[in-house]
Order: structure tokens, then sequence, then C-alpha cells
């Protein structure tokens, strides 16, 4: 194992490590005795991930595992039914408050296992191996469960603070090119409300760099979960100051749900809604010059996203009145106002949404 980064979030259940670094996931049972995760190891996994991963993450906890619980990925399969299934297989497996659910897979599956370890017996013990980039670097990290409802993203979960994560850019060397690549709008949206250097480095490693310098992966990795650590360290409970992570993805959920969770990644539709909140902001002159300029040219420096242009910006705007970040009938709506910097809207009007909407190409 090479070097590794190393921070604790702070959860009202105590605080947790999060380590970064290639080939930390090697040291995975190292890594839960540490965090006093010394019960029976439950894997849930998805098909892919695990024929891609399951060797290595085996080989790492050197037998404290059973089959692993294998469930459907990808955003049309986070319902309720993928979760009962994680269920049935914790009550067959007669697993207790001792044990300890280790979900392997992306920001989909670890949204899911961790719903089920914060239902299971009301609550059990989950770790996160995050193995693609998304999940590395935002999903992993903060507790946030939960699954997806016909009427909108992420409407039904639950807050669940993992006792462990541990990211291993070393995992995502199988990890398709779209995939990585839509890792790297959640990269940008770091870099426009905290570290303003992260939209160099994606513009840096955006070709092969990162495979040719793992530290320069490390390091991005590194810095997007110490920017969120702080945040819902501070703020577990989205109660104020985590609404800034929502920038981009009040009309990027919105999106989503328009097409079904069949066209858009969950990272291409946060550069979508990233550049619908610059737009807006630009409006609205919260956003000053030079800021929404910076952000489009990371966004559009790796390469182009899915085509939207058929879809209503009225419809999409009304789904986003759906969202979870509406709170007493208001939505509460994050622009950039120079990069590293952020102001919450919270007077956002149906018509200002399509507007934004409207200046990414889509129809009335």
């Amino acid at each position: 194992m090479s070097s590794f980064t190393r921070m604790d979030v702070q959860a009202g259940g105590g605080p947790y490590p999060v380590v970064v670094g290639h080939g930390v996931s090697a040291a995975l049972t190292r890594w839960l005795d540490a965090a006093g995760l010394t019960g029976r190891v439950t894997v849930v996994s998805s098909p892919t991930v695990w024929s891609a991963q399951g060797r290595r993450i085996a080989r790492a906890l050197k037998g404290r595992m059973a089959e692993p619980m294998l469930v459907p990925d990808g955003e049309r399969s986070k319902t309720m039914q993928t979760v009962g299934r994680i269920h049935n297989a914790l009550v067959e497996s007669h697993a207790d408050r001792s044990s300890v659910i280790v979900a392997v897979g992306g920001g989909v599956l670890g949204d899911m296992a961790g719903f089920a370890a914060a239902t299971y017996l009301r609550g059990v013990r989950v770790a996160h191996v995050p193995t693609t980039l998304m999940a590395q670097v935002d999903s992993a990290v903060g507790g946030k469960t939960g699954v997806n409802h016909p009427l909108g993203k992420n409407l039904i979960g639950a807050f669940h603070a993992p006792r462990l994560v541990v990211a291993d850019p070393l995992l995502l060397d199988t990890l398709p090119r779209r995939q990585f690549r839509a890792g790297l709008y959640e990269v940008i949206k770091y870099g426009a409300i905290a570290t303003p250097s992260l939209l160099e480095h994606v513009a840096q490693g955006a070709g092969s760099a990162f495979a040719d310098t793992p530290e320069l992966l490390d390091a991005v990795v590194a810095e997007s979960c110490r920017i969120k650590a702080a945040i819902v360290s501070g703020d577990e409970r989205e109660a104020g100051p985590r609404r800034v992570l929502n920038f981009g993805h009040t009309l990027g959920h919105a999106l989503e749900s328009a097409t079904a969770y069949r066209r858009l990644l969950h990272g291409e539709a946060v550069g979508y809604g990233m550049l619908a909140a610059v737009a807006l902001g630009e409006r609205r002159g919260v956003t000053q010059p030079g800021t929404a300029t910076a952000i489009r040219a990371a966004i559009e420096h790796l390469g182009p996203l899915p085509s939207i242009r058929d879809l209503s910006a009225r419809e999409v705007a009304r789904g986003a009145a759906h969202d979870k970040k509406v709170l007493a009938g208001r939505l509460h709506f994050v622009a950039v106002t120079v990069l590293g910097h952020t102001h919450e809207l919270t007077d956002v009007t149906t018509r200002e949404l399509v507007t934004a909407l409207r200046a990414l190409g889509l129809q009335p």
C-alpha cells in the first residue's frame, strides 16, 4: 500500500474515518478492525462491480465474508424492492446488531445498502468501499441513504452515517470512461463552491494524466472528501450549511427524473444543473462576471453532454417542486457568487427555472 490520506468526519454517533489512497482497499480488514468493526461481514455489491473487483475485495477480507449479496445497480434499480432484497438476505443469514454491512459499489449501491443498514434491526453498522469516482468524491461520505420515488429522486431515505469509508482510486481501473467523466462533474462542483484549484486539476487530468500520475487522482479524491467532510461535520442533517453541496443538484435531479433515469448519469445531470444554476445566477446578478465562464469552461472541457433538447423546460421545472430541497414551500437554490463562495436563494420562481433551462436548449 502506498501513502494514504486519512480524515475524520464528525457524526451524531461519533466520528468515522475516511481513508483515501491507491491500494488502501488491500488492507480493508485492518481498517475495519481499527474502526472497531469486528463483527460478521455481509458484503453488498452488484454483479457488474463484483465481477470486476470481487477477487480483490474477497482477498482483502481474508475469509471474514460469506457469499456476497448482489443486487441490481443503476438509478432505475434504486427502489424499495431492491432494498427489500437486501433485508431478506440479512434475515436469512441471521445478521444481528453486531454485523457489519460492507457496501462495495457506486453511489446507487451505497445509498441502497446504507438505507438497508439504517432500517434493518433499526440500524446496523455499515462501511463503504466506493468503486466509482462519483462515490469516492461524494456519495460515500456524509451518511445520506435512500431510494427514489416516481415523483422525485431520493425522496425516501434516512441519515445513517457509515463507520468507515475506504476510497481506493485503484478500484477505478475498470471504470468505463463515461462513468469516470461523470464523477469529474462532481469534482467541478467542489471547485466551484470551495476549492477553485480543483477546476484546474480536472482540466489537467481529463486526458491521460490521471492514469499517468495516480498521485493527482489521489489528491483530487482526497481534497473532494476533505471539503465534504468539513461541511457535513458541521451540518450532518442538512439544516443549513450542508445545502451548499446541492449546487447543480436541484435541476440535475429534476432532469434525471424527467428522463426516467435512462439517459443521464447522475454526474451528467449535475453538469447540466450547474450550467442552469450559473445562468440563473447571472440573470439574478449574484454570480459575478467571469465566474460562470470558468465553470462552463470546466464542464465543456470534459466533452459534450447527452442531448436534452427534446425535454420541456416547464415540465422539468415543475419536477423541481418535488425536490427534497423544498422547505416550507420554498425551494432552496444554491448559486455561486465567485469561485469558492455561494449564495442561497429562497425566492426562485418557476419562471426563472424555466428561463435557466431554456438557456440549455430545452423546449418551452
